[in-house]
C-alpha cells in the first residue's frame, strides 16, 4: 500500500512540478553552468547502492576539495545553491528515485557508504527500511548544518551524535509506520518549509 502510494505520489509530483522543475534546471545552468544535477552515491535498502538525484548547489567536485559534510557558511555552496537548500528545493528530483523505487517519501535519509561501514550491526537494522525523502530525524535535525559548524571536528560530531540519534528515531518510527503516519510526517516537512508569520 506505501509502495503504490509513493509511485502514484511521486508520479503526479514529478507532472504537477514539472514547469518549476525546468525552471530550476535552467536557472542552475545560467547562473551556476553545468552540471544541473548531482549524483552521488548512496546506500538503500539492503545496502544496495543507487545515486540519488538532486540539483546541484555547490561548486563542481565539490566533494574532492572538502568535508563529506556541510557546514553553515560552506564556501563550496553556490549562491543558487544555498537558495535552493534554504526551501529545500534541491531534493525535489528525488521524486525520480522514489519513481524507481530506490527511495519512498518518507523514509530514513539514504547515507554515503563511509558513514554506513561504520554502522553497529544493531544500527545497520536502519537498511532494511526503504530510504526516503523526509522523515522525522531530518525534522529533527532540520539545523544540522547550524548545529555542525559550532564543532572543531564537524565529522566526529555528526558520527558519535547526530547519525546515531537519526538512526534511533528512524528505527522507533518503523515500529509504527504506515501511510498515514507518513502523510502526516510529509504534511510536517512542508509545515517547516511554509513563509513565517510576523
Amino acid at each position: 500500500m506505501t509502495r503504490l502510494f509513493d509511485f502514484l505520489g511521486a508520479i503526479l509530483g514529478l507532472v504537477l512540478l514539472s514547469p518549476g522543475l525546468f525552471f530550476l534546471a535552467a536557472l542552475i545552468r545560467l547562473v551556476d553552468g553545468p552540471p544541473v544535477f548531482y549524483r552521488q552515491v548512496r546506500v538503500g535498502r539492503k545496502g544496495r547502492l543507487f545515486r540519488i538525484w538532486k540539483f546541484r548547489t555547490m561548486v563542481v567536485d565539490a566533494d574532492r576539495i572538502g568535508r563529506p559534510l556541510t557546514v553553515s557558511g560552506d564556501p563550496r555552496v553556490t549562491r543558487t545553491g544555498a537558495w535552493l537548500r534554504r526551501w529545500k528545493l534541491d531534493e525535489l528530483p528525488q521524486l525520480i528515485n522514489v519513481v524507481t523505487g530506490e527511495m519512498g517519501f518518507v523514509g530514513p535519509r539514504p547515507e554515503v557508504p563511509r558513514f554506513v561501514a561504520l554502522y553497529t550491526e544493531a544500527q545497520r537494522r536502519v537498511l532494511d527500511l526503504r530510504p526516503g525523502i523526509t522523515d522525522l530525524a531530518s525534522i529533527a535535525y532540520r539545523n544540522e548544518s547550524d548545529l555542525l559548524e559550532g564543532h572543531e571536528d564537524p565529522e566526529a560530531h555528526y558520527i558519535g551524535t547526530i547519525l546515531p540519534d537519526k538512526i534511533r528515531i528512524n528505527l522507533d518510527y518503523a515500529a509504527k509506520a504506515g501511510v498515514w503516519r507518513n502523510l502526516k510526517v510529509i504534511l510536517a516537512t512542508l509545515g517547516l518549509l511554509a513563509p513565517k508569520r510576523v
